[in-house]
């Protein structure tokens, strides 16, 4: 049994201006994540990638379809599934410690537990001697680092993450994707990554989950074989990363791979991307 189900998935919203019309954002979703896999979503503009987090966290019902977790259906939030978004959400009247805490007063952990919890999270994410500033005293790393660890304090089997690295610049970015396999590979969690960027859906993904729009839905995924433990840097420049990418890029801008001439012989795309890198 998959870890999560998703089967024959439809969301639809009422069209601006008419009390019967409706416009699909998904419709007919299928995608089965196994338990541990880390698996990215990628997709155009207006494909439903953030309507399908809503349903994954609950926050929504669909109209079609179900998902399940563990063969449960869900049928709203719950404290299975720990999210991450790109605004970080933390609480600005608590501190880094008390921010990660509430998880576990919702849980309703000890208070005896708490801390050697909290202390856990805050080593894993690198935050030791920043347990007592508030959010603003923060980069923008170093709070999505808190709301990562918040996330992850009160031990939710899921972890859905909607864009969280979009909002820092272009180095942070780099070093949370480090962060972020590190800790997928110490914890073992089950990772729903929505992006934009083909880079990162490759980079971190055992799988990426193309999408389509208008309904959205899933065109193909892709496999990811790049060697893990995995560091984006290492793997930026490879072939293998070069090839899987395009063939993302190919699904996203509705391209079937296409013959080109390379050295008067007749091969695909990814079969000159190879030819190129030899030369």
């Amino acid at each position: 049994m998959a870890k999560i189900e998703i089967s024959n998935l439809g969301r639809a919203f009422k069209k601006k201006g008419s009390a019967t019309e409706r416009f699909w954002a998904l419709q007919d979703f299928n995608l089965s994540i196994e338990q541990g896999e880390f698996v990215t979503v990628v997709g155009p503009s207006g494909c439903g990638k953030s309507t399908l987090l809503d349903l994954l966290v609950g926050l929504t019902k669909p109209d079609e379809g179900g998902i399940s977790i563990d063969g449960k259906r869900i049928q709203g939030p719950a404290l299975d599934r720990g999210i991450v978004l790109q605004g970080y959400a933390l609480f600005p009247w608590r501190t880094v410690r008390k921010n990660i805490e509430f998880g576990l007063e919702i849980k309703k952990v000890p208070k005896s537990e708490r801390k050697d919890i909290i202390d856990h999270f805050i080593k894993l994410v690198d935050l030791i001697g920043f347990e007592n500033h508030f959010p603003f005293e923060l980069s923008g790393g170093m709070q999505q680092r808190v709301a990562i660890a918040r996330a992850l304090a009160y031990d939710p089997e899921v972890l859905l993450m909607d864009e969280p690295f979009a909002a820092v610049d272009a180095q942070t970015r780099e070093t949370m994707q480090d962060e972020i396999l590190s800790i997928w590979e110490k914890t073992g969690k089950t990772v729903v990554f929505v992006t934009h960027s083909i880079e990162e859906a490759v980079g971190l993904a055992d799988r990426v989950a193309v999408m389509a729009k208008n309904p959205g839905r899933v065109k193909e995924v892709v496999n990811v074989n790049l060697p893990r433990p995995r560091r984006i840097a290492d793997v930026r420049n490879t072939t293998d990363f070069s090839l899987i990418s395009h063939r993302v890029w190919e699904l996203l801008q509705d391209k079937e791979p296409l013959p080109l001439n390379v050295g008067g012989s007749t091969v695909d795309v990814g079969e000159a991307i190879l030819a190129d890198a030899a030369i």
